[in-house]
């Protein structure tokens, strides 16, 4: 039995719904939600939360049914995008608000605790129409995290900040998180968070889960062509030509390819790679330990979000690269060029 189950939830609201969401959490994981917009994220949190009712399915928590127990009886926490701070109390008042409910006793030491986990402890006095955006997200987070929840659900928390913010937000909640051994459901169209703190994700698609599972498997191994394309992989079509030596080697549209997942020779696959795990080269090295050396021909360069999404042509085989700005300009990558692509075995998966 794991310590959240959803089973069978569903809830049409007209323009979003859920259809027949199942998803287990273990006690202390961290689960990064990812989907395109209208997929129905907000409202899963708010059906375990219960700000929704489910037209059918079932909420547990713990080995409790908490299905229709009201939102205040269940100690699930919530943290918007909008911080939703009290604007008449200070710092301190915001966080204490939620403890003052459940306990009269150590109060100034719980947020005292809380506040120096999140480095907001020398704010505590200010209001929070005087605070950053990081400042106000902190102390949201701060009084969220101070009632112990037995659940903490994040609906893009960090969308609002800067990118230094962000860094600095995510290491101090990962830290804090770790530390009170909160077990999180958090909301984000950022891959940063994904990587950065997930333990698990699960990516969501018109209403239901299309891919849940450990980090890597769903980021290195999706299970399906929208949730590669989702997640930034190239997937790529082949036959298996080979088993030998703990190596399958695969042929895609002409191109060979060279992986240690196990298939069977004749097999139909789907090679799978990330665009960070290839490495480009103006010359092919003398002593190299990818296996996979192709060359091929930069096609275009497309900025996103400060890195640069280089696609590759080799015949029929395309490609995607991220390539950091620093490593275009010593490349001096120009479409129609020459350009060599190094793909470790390890990261070419086979599905």
């Amino acid at each position: 039995m794991s310590f959240l189950e959803i089973r069978g939830l569903y809830k049409n609201l007209r323009e979003f719904s859920l259809k027949g969401i199942n998803l287990d959490l273990e006690q202390g994981r961290y689960l990064t939600l990812v989907g395109p917009t209208g997929a129905g994220k907000t409202i899963l949190l708010e059906c375990i939360i219960g700000f929704y009712l489910p037209d059918r399915g079932n909420v547990i928590l713990n080995g409790e049914d908490i299905t229709r127990k009201k939102p205040e009886k269940r100690n699930i926490g919530i943290v918007y995008q909008d911080y939703a701070l009290m604007p008449h109390m200070n710092v301190y008042k915001n966080i204490a608000y939620g403890l003052r409910k459940k306990t009269k006793q150590n109060i100034p030491e719980k947020v005292q605790e809380i506040s120096e986990s999140l480095h907001i402890d020398h704010l505590l006095h200010r209001m929070p129409k005087t605070l950053s955006g990081g400042e106000q997200q902190r102390a949201a987070l701060a009084r969220s995290l101070v009632v112990r929840p037995r659940l903490l659900l994040m609906d893009e928390p960090l969308s609002a900040l800067d990118p230094s913010t962000k860094k600095d937000l995510r290491r101090m909640l990962r830290r804090a998180i770790k530390k009170y051994g909160t077990t999180v459901i958090h909301v984000t169209h950022d891959m940063d968070d994904v990587w950065t703190l997930g333990d698990e994700a699960a990516v969501m698609h018109e209403g239901h889960i299309e891919q849940k599972g450990l980090l890597g498997d769903v980021l290195e191994k999706p299970c399906t062509d929208f949730v590669a394309e989702f997640v930034g992989c190239t997937v790529l079509e082949g036959k298996v030509l080979s088993r030998e030596n703990g190596l399958t080697e695969v042929d895609i549209s002409g191109t060979r390819l060279i992986s240690y997942d196990q298939a069977e020779p004749g097999e139909k696959i789907r090679a799978i790679i990330r665009p960070e795990n290839i490495i480009l080269s103006r010359t092919t090295p003398e002593k190299v330990s990818a296996r996979n050396v192709l060359a091929m021909r930069v096609l275009e360069i497309e900025p996103e979000n400060g890195l640069n999404i280089v696609r590759l042509v080799c015949e029929d085989l395309t490609l995607n690269v991220v390539i950091t700005n620093n490593g275009l300009h010593d490349l001096e990558l120009r479409p129609g060029e020459e350009i060599c692509a190094m793909i470790k075995c390890i990261h070419v998966r086979l599905a």
